[in-house]
């Protein structure tokens, strides 16, 4: 996949992501874009690694989700009452999951959340 549509790709698996648990505002969709745009450099320097952006961008818009206090996307999926999210594995990896780290299980690939 050329680089553009690297990059196209990421953004909709994680706009998805987003949009499966409401959270496909205005904001959140800015975000996405400032993360898409950032990994653009990291693609430039390592076209090789394109396997990695979905992922990558992923945990972007996680990060600064936590920093602005909110958790996303929030586990659903185990017994664990305490609020928590999931994250994504491989951390640098081709095939991202979503998955809950509490419970040791995947609960979806990147881009299919529900």
């Amino acid at each position: 996949m050329n680089e553009p549509g690297v990059l196209l790709s990421a953004r909709a698996m994680v706009l998805h992501d987003l949009a499966a648990r409401g959270f496909d505002d205005a904001v959140m969709v800015s975000l996405l874009e400032d993360a898409v745009a950032g990994r653009q450099w990291w693609l430039d320097q390592w076209p090789d690694g394109a396997e990695h952006i979905a992922g990558l961008v992923a945990q972007d818009v996680q990060d600064r989700l936590v920093d602005s206090g909110v958790r996303w996307p929030r586990c659903t999926a185990c017994d664990d009452l305490h609020d928590h999210e999931l994250r994504i594995e491989p951390e640098l990896g081709p095939d991202p999951q979503w998955v809950c780290e509490r419970a040791g299980i995947s609960v979806a690939p990147l881009g299919h959340l529900t």
